[in-house]
């Protein structure tokens, strides 16, 4: 609320006649001018403004002026349109007319209360207009089954609810990040089927979401990812890349170089950076500092790096490979002692707090059936008593595709793959946070 306080004059303060003028004319001010002008009790020489007034409050009328028009002036032309003009012959006209009679302009009404800055903003920015720009997403008729035949012969038939979810599925996992990001596979048990599962999640993120992709085999006993997966036309493995990571973390390094030390799937459109299994462990061993430059490599030309882990969970190139991780991935089986490896695992996490146990509660686990005999109930108990433990349990279903020689996305049956297709959507939902930084 602001306060006018009027120039003083004698006639305001001391000729009631003019002090009741000023009153009649503030009473009509607001009849024809939709304002809200009032006198303060008590108080004859104050005027309030209540919001919606945006002219200034005038003081007392001026005194009555001693005037008389040139009579020749009305003889010279008028150039506008005499009857729009407040002089124009016929009138008797008064000059101040040309202040108190102008017609006040039409001001929202605000209920009589008073607003603060903030909300007279609110309400301005709340009347824009809206966008002739049509935001919904474009409506795709079936493609799959009974649905999408009818779809092919024109009559356009809606998605079964299977395939809407599928939908959604091969959008979260056909995403990209701001900034790469690591997924590591891991079990302390030999032969949990950590191997297909990193060859699987890289398989369905880079044929959905495109390269680049990496693979990435840290294991150092052994290790099978080169065996499981195609060869370039070369035999480089993790070793040959280690020296040379200076030269590829310079500004002038090209990412068509690495092209040397990695080897790309031609189907699956990842690429894969072997270890060397023919060799002891003792002789590719990977120091913490190792594996930050090898890390840093991996993450400034791959977008997403996938890394199979070994057995020794006390090794340093485990231990870095965790700290590196942005979403971690348990990979188990039907089998008794591959379920209760990966329950330990995420357990020990847990006890150690920080950043293990945030990657311990955020994990998902990925059940494969690893007998051809086995049952659907095998499955789900395992899955049952993983799920206090991690964020989301996938499970999947067996495949002899899986079981021996290269594995191949292409070469699964349609249920299989749609198993994985879930379990990455699953793992992509823990890449929308941040990358955790060195």
């Amino acid at each position: 609320m602001t306060e006018y306080t009027p120039d003083t004059h004698t006639d305001s303060a001391e000729n009631p006649t003019t002090r009741r003028g000023l009153r009649e004319h503030t009473r009509q001010w607001a009849d024809d001018g939709g304002t809200a002008a009032r006198e303060l009790p008590g108080n004859d020489d104050s005027w309030v403004l209540q919001p919606g007034f945006a002219a200034e409050a005038p003081a007392v009328l001026p005194p009555e002026p001693d005037f008389q028009p040139d009579a020749a002036a009305w003889e010279q032309p008028l150039e506008q349109d005499a009857g729009n003009w407040a002089g124009a012959p016929g009138r008797d006209w008064d000059p101040r007319e040309d202040e108190w009679n102008a017609e006040a302009p039409a001001l929202p009404d605000y209920a009589g209360q008073p607003l603060s800055r903030a909300e007279v903003r609110d309400r301005g920015t709340s009347r824009r207009r809206a966008s002739f720009l049509d935001t919904q997403t474009a409506r795709i008729p079936a493609a799959r089954g009974v649905r999408g035949l009818l779809s092919s012969v024109g009559l356009r038939m809606s998605p079964s609810a299977a395939e809407l979810a599928e939908r959604r599925d091969i959008r979260a996992v056909s995403q990209h990040w701001p900034g790469p990001r690591t997924i590591s596979v891991v079990n302390g048990k030999g032969g949990a089927n950590k191997t297909p599962t990193t060859v699987m999640l890289a398989a369905v993120f880079a044929r959905n979401g495109g390269g680049p992709v990496l693979a990435w085999d840290n294991n150092e006993t052994r290790g099978t990812l080169g065996w499981r997966t195609e060869q370039g036309p070369h035999d480089a493995t993790v070793m040959d890349l280690l020296p040379n990571t200076s030269s590829l973390l310079s500004p002038s390094a090209q990412s068509a170089l690495l092209a040397r030390f990695v080897h790309h799937q031609t189907e699956d459109k990842f690429d894969v950076l072997r270890s060397k299994p023919d060799v002891l462990a003792s002789e590719q061993k990977i120091t913490m500092a190792d594996f930050d430059a090898l890390h840093e490599v991996a993450s400034k030309y791959f977008r997403l790096n996938l890394i199979d882990s070994g057995n020794d969970e006390s090794a340093e190139r485990w231990l870095r490979m965790i700290h590196h991780t942005d979403q971690l991935v348990i990979a188990t089986t039907t089998v008794e002692e591959h379920a209760e490896a990966g329950a330990l695992l995420l357990e020990a996490l847990q006890e150690r707090g920080g950043m293990f146990a945030r990657l311990a509660a955020d994990a998902v686990v990925i059940v494969s059936q690893s007998d051809r005999n086995g049952t659907q109930a095998q499955v789900r108990s395992v899955a049952r008593g993983f799920a206090p433990l991690a964020r989301a349990v996938a499970t999947i279903p067996y495949d002899a595709a899986l079981r021996k020689g290269q594995i191949r996305f292409g070469s699964l049956r349609p249920a299989t793959q749609r198993a994985w297709l879930a379990a990455a959507a699953a793992v992509a939902q823990g890449l929308t946070e941040p990358a955790r930084t060195s």
